[in-house]
This record gives structure tokens, sequence and C-alpha cells, in this order.
């Protein structure tokens, strides 16, 4: 039996290669994919394979992708400064976005009333779906480059206008008091999610000489499959410290350090555990037995 789902997968990949006729192909494909069942029989889940996403395959991946989205953490950050200051030194660019009483709510009110004119709980749902849905279009359009960047742009308008109208305002120290708690981890989470994305569209843009488009963009995709069920948590975290530590009473210096610790804590565990399960041959991609089966080709 084994033979024969050996011979069937080789069909199957040649079949794709070369003439590929959908019916067939997906005729091969459900026989291929009932012999592996038999013959391997089936997987349930179990804490240790749990524990192994944690401490070896997520942080692997996103230590693979470090290039990507240290850069655009950097470009990002650049951007966002350079825009406050502009807005910030420019009333009638200012002016274009919102009208003297609309600036004098937000720098007055409405910032601050941001974080705490909902329950604390359902504030933290809020930003954690929120946040959740823009790394998953960067993720999932990464593919395409551009809708990342639009993403990106969106969010650096955002944070450049807000801040650039605080300091305009002479409340500087609210903005950043505000922001930095929960902003450094959700952000950072924002960034591997573009970064990644943006890892994808390149593997589809230069797969290099050893693999096809498809098997890079394959590999490429599997692995920031990893990222997404881990930034889930990640994102929650900051969701949580925007909700209950950001708007507290706590005394500035104090909420900024929680947010620092949970920042630094995030970069320490992906530098240390990346590393760990890159020394220790982990791999972020599926083993041989669940990728497709190749044949040489002339």
């Amino acid at each position: 039996m084994i033979a024969l789902y050996q011979r069937t997968g080789t069909h199957l990949s040649a079949i794709r290669s070369r003439a590929a006729d959908p019916a067939l192909v997906a005729r091969l494909s459900r026989i291929v994919l009932t012999a592996r069942g038999a013959i391997t029989g089936g997987g349930a889940l179990s804490w240790s394979q749990v524990g192994q996403f944690f401490t070896a395959t997520f942080p692997l991946a996103v230590f693979q992708a470090w290039r990507w989205w240290c850069a655009v953490a950097t470009s990002f950050t650049v951007l966002s400064f350079g825009l406050m200051w502009y807005v910030a030194s420019h009333p009638d660019f200012q002016h274009a976005f919102l009208t003297d009483d609309q600036i004098q709510q937000l720098v007055n009110t409405d910032f601050v009333s941001y974080y705490s004119e909902h329950a604390a709980q359902n504030f933290a749902l809020h930003v954690w779906t929120n946040n959740a849905l823009i790394s998953a279009l960067c993720l999932a359009s990464g593919v395409l480059v551009i809708p990342v960047f639009l993403a990106l742009a969106y969010n650096l308008l955002n944070v450049g206008l807000d801040g650039g109208l605080m300091i305009a305002g002479g409340r500087t120290d609210v903005f950043f008091g505000l922001i930095l708690p929960h902003g450094l981890l959700e952000l950072t989470a924002v960034f591997v999610a573009a970064g990644v994305g943006l890892r994808i569209g390149w593997a589809w843009i230069a797969p290099g000489p050893l693999r096809s488009r498809g098997q890079a963009l394959g590999a490429a995709a599997r692995s920031a499959m990893l990222v997404a069920l881990g930034l889930v948590v990640v994102l929650a975290v900051s969701g949580l410290i925007e909700a209950f530590v950001t708007p507290s009473g706590l005394p500035t210096p104090v909420r900024i350090g929680i947010g620092v610790l949970a920042w630094g804590g995030f970069l320490t565990y992906v530098v240390a555990f990346g590393s760990r399960a890159r020394n220790r041959r982990y791999s972020t991609d599926l083993g041989e037995e669940f990728t497709e089966a190749a044949v040489p080709t002339v």
C-alpha cells in the first residue's frame, strides 16, 4: 500500500507540473489524502505540540523574518516622528483634516477619553479584534504587497496626525504617556505582521534558484500562519494593557514602565527562543511527509 501511495503521489506531481487535468488532479488528490490517512493514522493535538509552538516554532518564525519587520518598524517610526513634527509646525496642514473646534476637542477631550469611555473588558475586546484584523490584513494580503503599505500608511497617518496635534496643543506628555504603555507592544505586533506579509510577497517575486514560485510562496505562507496564531496572544496582552493600564490612575512612569517590560519581554522571548530553535534546526514548514511530492523534470 505504501508503494502504491508513493506511486500515486508521483503521478499526481507529474500531472500537476506538465498538463494538469482538473478532474484527474482532484481524483488523485482524494486518493492520496485517503491513503495518507490510512497509512499514518489520525493525530490529536497534545500539550507537547502546544509547548513546542510557543517555545520553538512561533518565535522561530518571527526571528527568521526579523530583517523584514525591523525594517518596517524603523521606517514607520522615522516617518511617524517626521509627520508629527510637520503637523505640529504647519497649522495649515492641520486644517486640511480638522477644523479649529475639532482640533480643540481632540486635544482637550477626545484623545484622553477614548481610553476610558467604555468598560475596560469591552474596550480590551474591541482593540484586540481591531488590531488582529489589521495584522490579518497585512498577512493575508502580503502576496499583493501594496495592501500592506496601504494599511501601514493609514496607521501612520493616524499616529502622526494625532501626535502632531497633541504636540502643537502643548500636550506632548499626555500623548506619549497614553500611547507608549500599550503602543510599544501593539505596534511591534503590527510591524511583525506587516514584515512577514511582505516576506510572503517577496517569496513570490524572487523565489530563488532552487524553488518554484509556488513552492517559495507556500513555504513563506505556512510560516506566516504560525506568526498569525502567535500574534493572537501578543495582541491580547497589548489589548489588556491598553484597557486596564493605559487609562489607569497609576503614575505615568509606572504605566510606561509596564509597557516597556511587556515590549522588552516579547523581544527577548523572540530572540532567545527563536535563536535556540534555529540552532536546534527546528523548521517552520511542514515535514516532508506533508508537503507536495516532487519528481525530477527534464
